[in-house]
């Protein structure tokens, strides 16, 4: 079968397009990209520098992948921009390459990535992430899988935002976001558990509900008992084990250490239960 490529698309010979690809007209695509099978490539889009697209991945019209990052600093090295498969870019969306030699941007599987996303160089999103409309991420954010990001916001570089939490949209982003929680406010505050997220996606269910409980426990610890926050990092070792309160103990421990942005801050006393 024919790569199905319009006849206003500019592709350099040396570009490496699967078969099934399809190109839009006017798009543009460079020496050094790979794109997998089953590939749609909308109008106007143009994939630049060293990018790999994994397959059956659709990018919308007038998207830009893999062009110089916004950094003063960047002097024309090699650096990949490697994007996963079934993932959604919608319109004007912009993804960076990394600043030096030998780095990354990174984007895993299934992400949906709406209309003027971008994307900062040395970014690294996992899979099943959401981000919606106009959500600017600095370098070096990391956004960990099935995160779920409202619109009109921006993201501080070297911010890490943890899994399953739902960033509301018009925050202000400028410090870690723990996994699971619901995340609100200019400064932006945790606000609850993402007990409707969670549920969702299975942990309010028979196979889930403990672990949902056990969520909530650490969560009162955490923004409701009073307790420092290193004071209830301690208290979570009492628990039983669960694998995602270790990971959320695990996540506020590393977001202290040093060169870390540190955790956003929540309401600590005071707050009805029901909020979680």
């Amino acid at each position: 079968m024919a790569t199905l490529i319009h006849p206003t698309a500019v592709i350099h010979p040396g570009a490496d397009l699967h078969p099934t690809v399809q190109v839009g007209a006017y798009a543009v695509i460079g020496e050094r990209v790979k794109v997998g099978p089953d590939v749609t490539i909308g109008p106007h889009v143009v994939l630049d520098g060293w990018t790999e697209i994994g397959a059956r991945t659709r990018i919308f019209p007038s998207a830009t992948i893999g062009t110089e990052p916004q950094d003063l600093k960047y002097d024309g090295s090699e650096g990949l921009v490697r994007i996963g498969e079934d993932n959604y870019i919608r319109e004007y969306v912009t993804i960076n390459r990394p600043t030096f030699a030998n780095e990354a941007t990174l984007i895993g599987n299934g992400n949906l990535l709406m209309a003027y996303v971008h994307i900062g160089h040395n970014c690294v999103i996992g899979d099943q992430v959401v981000i919606s409309n106009a959500v600017a991420l600095s370098g070096h954010v990391h956004i960990e899988s099935k995160a779920r990001l409202s619109g009109v916001f921006g993201v501080h570089q070297f911010v890490h935002i943890g899994q399953y939490a739902f960033v509301a949209g018009m925050s202000r982003i400028i410090r870690d976001v723990p996994p699971y929680t619901l995340v609100e406010g200019n400064p932006a505050r945790v606000r609850s558990l993402n007990r409707v997220g969670l549920q969702r996606a299975g942990f309010g269910d028979a196979t889930g509900g403990q672990t949902l409980q056990a969520l909530k426990r650490a969560f009162r610890l955490l923004y409701r008992s009073g307790l420092t926050l290193n004071e209830a990092l301690e208290k979570l070792d009492m628990l039983p084990y669960d694998e995602h309160v270790q990971h959320l103990q695990r996540f506020l421990r590393q977001s202290q250490q040093p060169g870390r942005r540190g955790p956003i801050s929540g309401r600590r006393v005071g707050v009805s239960d029901d909020d979680e």
